[in-house]
């Protein structure tokens, strides 16, 4: 016998967080919901099944829908359906929270565009679980899910949200980790913070802190493997000071070309290289 409850729950869609590692991080609240409601449905099917057989939940004759990225157009219509029907639904996703780089998004927006009610069984959550170990300032954050496959276009984004006043948080491949740190080492500068978490609260969890720099260099050497969260900390425009960096330019130019003497100065300073390398441009051409 479980700890769940089996109770009546108010009809409307319930998104259930479920555990990202250990089983026994699901809440109570979210083993009543899933004993509970007329309709399941989940990211994968399987996932769900299993992780109510461990707590003991039975499904009964109760409909299991699979909605997911990729049949959400087919699968949707059923669960408007059953919402349409006065039941109650609850959805959850393949590990942690619905529509937090998972599905959902469009299930919800449909719903509430249909007036049906829409309630959260919060619980586990990468994100968070990363912030709340990684060492770096949790007052304000951004998670922006998982950056672009190409070494350009992820250089660009990085550029774009390291100017933002927060610690930043992403999903990352074990695959592409290497290259997306050595990235941000480019483009937000070597000294600045970073932490690297992996498989959170599962058996091999490991959490890397260091600068980008430090941590570039260790995964040179090692592959990661399992679910990853990469976060860096904010930029700290306030120890700036632009008449020092000019200064600092202006001597490395004596021996380096334009580009080699930003990304020397923006290493050492912990500065964007997009940012350095504009400052030497305009110095160029007031020299000009």
């Amino acid at each position: 016998m479980g700890n769940h409850r089996i109770e009546t729950i108010a009809p409307g869609l319930h998104f259930v967080a479920t555990p990202i590692g250990s089983a026994r991080d699901i809440t109570l609240r979210a083993m009543d919901v899933l004993a509970s409601a007329d309709v399941l449905a989940a990211e994968d099917t399987r996932t769900l099944r299993h992780l109510m057989e461990i707590h003991g939940i039975p499904l009964g004759d109760r409909h299991l829908v699979a909605y997911h990225d990729h049949n959400g157009p087919q699968a949707r219509p059923k669960i408007m359906k059953a919402l349409e029907d006065g039941k109650s639904v609850a959805y959850a996703s393949e590990a942690g929270t619905p529509l937090v780089a998972d599905p959902g998004f469009q299930l919800s927006k449909e719903a509430i565009a249909a007036g049906y009610p829409v309630y959260a069984a919060p619980g586990a959550s990468a994100v968070l679980t990363a912030l709340t170990i990684a060492g770096l300032p949790t007052d304000k954050f951004l998670f922006a899910g998982f950056l672009p496959n190409t070494s350009s276009q992820r250089k660009t984004a990085l550029a774009e949200l390291g100017q933002i006043p927060a610690t930043l948080v992403f999903y990352e491949s074990p695959k592409r980790v290497a290259a997306m740190v050595r990235d941000a080492a480019d483009v937000l500068g070597a000294g600045r913070s970073a932490a690297i978490c992996r498989e959170l609260t599962k058996k091999f969890e490991e959490t890397l802190r260091g600068s980008l720099g430090d941590l570039s260099g260790i995964l040179a050497e090692r592959t990661l493997k399992g679910e990853v969260v990469v976060l860096i900390d904010r930029g700290n425009p306030a120890a700036v000071n632009e008449i020092s960096i000019e200064q600092q330019l202006k001597e490395a130019l004596t021996t380096m070309s334009l580009r080699d003497a930003s990304e020397a100065v923006a290493n050492a300073n912990g500065l964007p290289r997009r940012k350095v390398y504009q400052m030497a441009l305009a110095m160029g051409k007031d020299d000009g």
